[in-house]
């Protein structure tokens, strides 16, 4: 199948300064795709540039077949800015009923509203509404009429934990019913495990682009493990397995992953003097800051 989004050698000049390099990246449909980078690596200028709301000085970006900006692609796009704002005068349903009205799609607003929490607020006006819940109100405008691409940046902004666990769930609907989702997100920790690839932007150039698998295969970081010893032996473990002593009863060692397997028989083979062992493999965090760490090049 077709990727739905599809941006290659994107480039986009602001003066003398260059803010996106040869970009290429594309999301399938059902696929979601969080976009990473530091404040000011170009995340922000992608979005608006597949938006149609700012031109690219070199290279081409597609939605759907479409360009940007033109009618076909708005009315395949939802887009959900970080700073979400409504008319404080309207209420939630008469808010939602416009933007269905002005697009054109079928919806039953009572039932969207409920879906994204706002069922006890749909007839509040929006000045009353709290960040989170206008942040809610902007994600049942991005379920209007089933998009084929879905611009997500910095969706859970303002969310409680709850909230931010439903909006996720919210996200996976959408990558089920076809739509492709890219995420700019700082929270590391949600988007490794509910997205199904990761792109990372340093300074407006493309560093990594591959699921959280690959991406540790090919920053080959090490695997921490952590071994706990039994009361009193902690010196004859740690002359044994050698590492780092930590908290005056465990050793904690790295290895890399194609020996992790042989540490752990080597450790097992230790017998009643280890008690525990936990193993932590790198985090998006790890991979996040290896790809993305200024002297790379």
């Amino acid at each position: 199948m077709d990727n739905s989004l599809i941006i290659k050698s994107v480039n986009k000049f602001r003066g003398k300064t260059q803010v996106l390099e040869d970009i290429d990246l594309s999301v399938a449909p059902g696929e979601r795709l969080a976009l990473l980078g530091h404040n000011g690596a170009g995340k922000s200028t992608l979005i608006k540039s597949i938006l149609g709301l700012t031109p690219i000085h070199g290279g081409s970006i597609s939605i759907n077949g479409a360009a940007p900006g033109s009618a076909a692609a708005r009315k395949d796009t939802a887009f959900l800015p970080e700073a979400v704002s409504f008319h404080p005068a309207l209420t939630g349903r008469e808010q939602l009923s416009l933007f269905a009205n002005l697009s054109g799609a079928s919806a039953d607003v009572p039932a969207l509203l409920e879906r994204v929490g706002l069922a006890d607020a749909l007839d509040r006006r929006i000045g009353t509404y709290s960040k989170g819940m206008r942040q809610r109100l902007g994600l049942a405008q991005v379920l209007l009429g089933r998009p084929k691409v879905a611009l997500l940046d910095e969706p859970t902004s303002g969310l409680d934990p709850i909230s931010r666990q439903d909006l996720y769930a919210i996200i996976d609907e959408l990558a089920e019913q076809g739509t492709a989702v890219l995420i700019a997100s700082h929270a590391l920790t949600e988007v490794e495990a509910r997205t199904d690839r990761i792109a990372i932007l340093r300074k407006g150039v493309k560093v990594a682009d591959n699921t959280l698998a690959e991406l540790s295969s090919e920053a080959a970081l090490p695997t921490r493990l952590r071994i706990t010893a039994r009361a009193g032996e902690i010196e004859k473990l740690a002359q044994q397995v050698g590492g780092t002593r930590v908290n005056g009863a465990s050793v904690e060692l790295c290895c890399s992953a194609d020996q992790k397997m042989a540490e752990l028989r080597r450790i097992a083979a230790l017998g009643d003097v280890v008690v525990d062992i936990s193993m932590t493999p790198p985090r998006l965090e790890d991979l996040y800051r290896h790809f993305a760490k200024e002297n790379r090049q």
